[in-house]
């Protein structure tokens, strides 16, 4: 990828196997230049099987993560974005910290028009957790959908 723009130093993903970032941290999130940068547009990824580890029993923790942005000059490149998310499986941290945490590093990174990051944590000791984050109020004009993901319901 000649044209990355996250930084000179970024690992070339695309056609070659890339093995699985040991942290959050150590990941390193690619970004190619918008090919609509004038456009207001949306862009969502689903994470459906996110997981990273209870910070206090060590336990996996589960969540569908739903992230939606309208680009500025930058879009992410969905390997990286993977590879990043997929860090996570062995990072102790509380859902709000992982959620916000990962729309943030987008955000300051990235720096779309506006970014928005759902959570939605499947139970532990009985009760879900729904972790919402996002830059600001969405750009007039942009068509935001629902991002599709129903409430925990249980037995109901």
């Amino acid at each position: 990828m000649s044209d990355t723009v996250s930084n000179d130093s970024s690992p070339q993903f695309l056609g070659q196997q890339t093995p699985l970032p040991a942290s959050p941290e150590e990941a390193v999130l690619d970004y190619v230049p918008n090919p609509r940068p004038g456009a207001l547009y949306l862009t969502r990824f689903a994470a459906p099987e996110f997981t990273s580890l209870c910070p206090v029993t060590g336990q996996p923790d589960f969540a569908h993560l739903v992230l939606d942005y309208a680009p500025g000059e930058t879009i992410v490149e969905s390997k990286s974005l993977k590879l990043f998310l997929g860090s996570f499986r062995n990072h102790n941290g509380f859902h709000e910290d992982v959620t916000v945490g990962i729309g943030q590093r987008l955000a300051e990174e990235m720096k779309p028009r506006w970014l928005r990051i759902g959570g939605y944590w499947y139970p532990r000791g009985g009760i879900p957790i729904d972790v919402f984050w996002q830059t600001g109020a969405p750009p007039e004009g942009l068509w935001v959908p629902d991002q599709g993901v129903q409430g925990y319901r249980g037995r109901g």
